[in-house]
């Protein structure tokens, strides 16, 4: 991420600007000094979106436009989120900017002192528009590729000319000198394209260039027989990556995110649950990630019946899985579990059934050689490259 400002003193000390009596935050217990305030938020605006990516993050069953939030309860949680005192947040969708409101809502995030970012495919946004959200005080963007090879990014996207639209939209961002972030995703259709991408974002002149491999829950955990590298391929750009780090060193920042079907080591998701991040979805749901909805037996408050305070300190869907407490063995006792924080609990649902398991992607974890062997069955399914694509109406079905 780029550099960011600091708040303004009002709002850092509880204050907030003049607000409608409707953005106005909701009354709230005091948050438990034991528990700090998140880092960032991932405003989820809406589920709709162009594009048809067979790995989007987005749950199998999505929101509907109906069940989106108001401008007005947005802006009431963002003044909310100011309150309980996060830095950034981060407009995602879907596709954010279908929503004819996101000029108002990046004004409201920068009035109440946020640094202000936008995760988009852009690809539905016009140069005026982007342009008002610059006016509005938009700091960063991300744009996501899904290749450097036209035809293929059409293909995993199902959207004709995609690639000529979001390299015009890169430019408008370049022009209005706003940092951009490349965000370049790697699964085995487009890995052989890794020098390729690199390419683009230098082209692109971007800040930085992410180079994630697909992270298998929702619909990539259902396209995981279309996407899963080999372990080779990905010994190929993890060569490539480190490659491109020295070469491109003091002009391009490359951050890489390995799939963790072939790690040792569990990532510390979302720098550990309930610690430094939620995510709000397009109906108001409050999450400790993106995908903790896949627990089964979890609810998950609502920021229309709760102050998000509330939620972020007391609720027990936040509490389950905060801290070292209800880590099992081999965790509990393990030298790392306060930097990797138990690692992933979607993932090891999805690979155990047990979302309070140790993550299988640790090498202490009893079910750590199957994931491996997933990994390594799922990359021998090189005949398989049908995408199950995502869809508002097309869940599939198990």
């Amino acid at each position: 991420m780029t550099e960011m400002r600091s708040k303004p003193a009002s709002t850092v000390s509880g204050g907030v600007p003049d607000l409608a009596p409707e953005q106005l935050p909701l009354p709230v217990r005091p948050v438990s000094p034991s528990v700090e305030p998140p880092l960032a938020a991932l405003l989820e605006l809406t589920h709709r979106c162009p594009l048809q990516c067979p790995y989007c993050s987005n749950p199998l069953e999505m929101d509907r436009v109906q069940a989106e939030l108001t401008t007005e309860e947005w802006c009431r949680v963002i003044s909310e989120l100011a309150m309980l005192g996060a830095l950034q947040v981060h407009f995602s969708g879907g596709e954010p900017t279908v929503r004819q409101d996101l000029v108002d809502l990046v004004r409201h995030a920068r009035e109440v002192g946020f640094y202000t970012n936008l995760i988009t495919s852009g690809a539905a946004i016009t140069r005026p528009r982007f342009l008002a959200l610059i006016d509005a005080g938009l700091d960063h963007v991300q744009l996501s590729f899904q290749d450097a090879e036209p035809n293929s990014a059409v293909r995993i996207s199902h959207v004709p000319n995609i690639q000529e639209k979001k390299l015009a939209f890169a430019g408008w961002v370049r022009e209005s000198g706003t940092p951009l972030t490349v965000n370049a995703v790697i699964h085995r259709q487009n890995i052989d394209h890794i020098d390729a991408m690199i390419d683009l974002a230098v082209k692109l002149h971007a800040n930085r260039l992410e180079v994630a491999h697909v992270q298998y829950y929702g619909w990539a955990l259902a396209n995981r027989a279309a996407l899963m590298p080999s372990r080779a391929q990905l010994e190929f750009v993890t060569e490539r990556v480190m490659d491109a780090r020295e070469r491109y060193r003091g002009k391009l920042v490359i951050d890489y995110v390995v799939p963790d079907y072939y790690a040792h080591q569990p990532k510390a998701c979302m720098g550990g649950w309930g610690r430094q991040f939620l995510n709000i979805t397009p109906s108001g749901k409050v999450l400790p990630c993106h995908a903790a909805e896949t627990i089964p037996g979890m609810t998950f408050p609502s920021v229309r019946e709760q102050p998000l305070a509330d939620i972020w300190a007391h609720a027990e869907a936040f509490q389950r899985f905060r801290g070292t407490d209800w880590m099992p063995e081999p965790c509990r006792g393990c030298d790392q579990r306060e930097i990797d924080w138990g690692g992933c609990r979607c993932q090891a649902l999805a690979i155990t059934g047990d979302a309070a398991a140790a993550d299988p992607a640790c090498a202490k974890s009893s079910w750590h050689a199957a994931m491996q062997e997933i990994a390594a069955t799922a990359s021998d399914a090189s005949s398989q490259t049908d995408f199950r694509y995502r869809r508002m109406a097309a869940a599939p079905k198990h």
